[in-house]
Parts: structure tokens; sequence; C-alpha cells
């Protein structure tokens, strides 16, 4: 079983629309991303977002490139400040391949938690869109991939 941890694309800024949802750019990097990750293989059912537009709309278009039977759904537990062991125990009780779609510097210490037994310990730059396939290894989660899409020329 593999799980899924992606941070939301580009957002406008606060002043532009206080609500932040993504830029025109943050849609296109994220559906580059989805399109990646499509060439890996991903399966997964379910992606959680963390309820903020940004991370939303994130998950509406990963799950509109993944599968037709992708459900979508908030989890408490994803904000920006929350505490990563309370994910944690989620993902290492899960049976089914997930997609957690967050925000920094959350998806910055789940990662940690996961790979290095540390919160604090960095072991992703999480860029916009980026996502990492995380697998179990004994007793300890281990990053088997990354995708960063690549800005274009031409992007606004």
């Amino acid at each position: 079983m593999n799980f899924y941890l992606m941070r939301h694309g580009d957002a406008v800024s606060a002043a532009e629309n206080p609500q932040r949802p993504l830029s025109k750019e943050g849609c296109r990097r994220v559906e580059q991303t989805a399109r990646m990750a499509l060439q890996r293989n991903i399966e997964v059912s379910l992606v959680y977002h963390s309820g903020i537009l940004r991370a939303m709309e994130t998950a509406e278009i990963l799950a509109a490139h993944l599968a037709r039977n992708v459900r979508i759904a908030p989890l408490s537990g994803l904000l920006p400040e929350d505490d990563p062991t309370l994910v944690q125990a989620e993902l290492d009780a899960a049976s089914n391949s997930i997609l957690l779609v967050g925000h920094l510097p959350f998806m910055g210490r789940l990662a940690g938690l996961l790979v290095a037994g540390d919160p604090d310990r960095p072991v992703v730059d999480f860029a916009p869109a980026t996502m990492v396939c995380c697998v179990r290894a004994a007793a300890q989660w281990q990053i088997d991939w990354q995708i960063t899409p690549p800005y274009e020329r031409g992007w606004s």
C-alpha cells in the first residue's frame, strides 16, 4: 500500500481574493502533477483535503484526472499548524491507498515524522503542487518518488 502527500497548487494573493483560490498557474501545475502521477500508475480511491479552498480545488483537479470513482472529502488534522501525529495514526491504520492534500508547514512536518521519526526534520521540499509517494518500510515509511512540476514559459 502507498499513500501520497501533496501540497496544494499556487494560490492568488489574499489582496486579490481573501479566500485564496488556486491561480491559473496553480491549476495548470496541479494538472501537470496529476498527469505525471498517472504515468507512475498512481491508484487511489480517496483524496482528503484540509477544507481550505485551495486544497479542495487541488483535490478536485486530481480526482478529475486520476480516476472516475475517486471520492473527495475534507479531513480534520490537515491544517497548516495541526499536529501530524494525529494523521500518522490514521495512515498507519489505513487499508487502502489515499492521497492527502494540505499546506505548509504541516505537509513537511508529516513527512518528517513518517520518514525520519521527527516532525522537525525536513525530508521533502514541498513546493506548490509537489506530490510525494510514501511506501511502508518495516515500522516506518519511506519516500518512493516525488513529483515537482517545472515552471514553464508562458505561464501567468
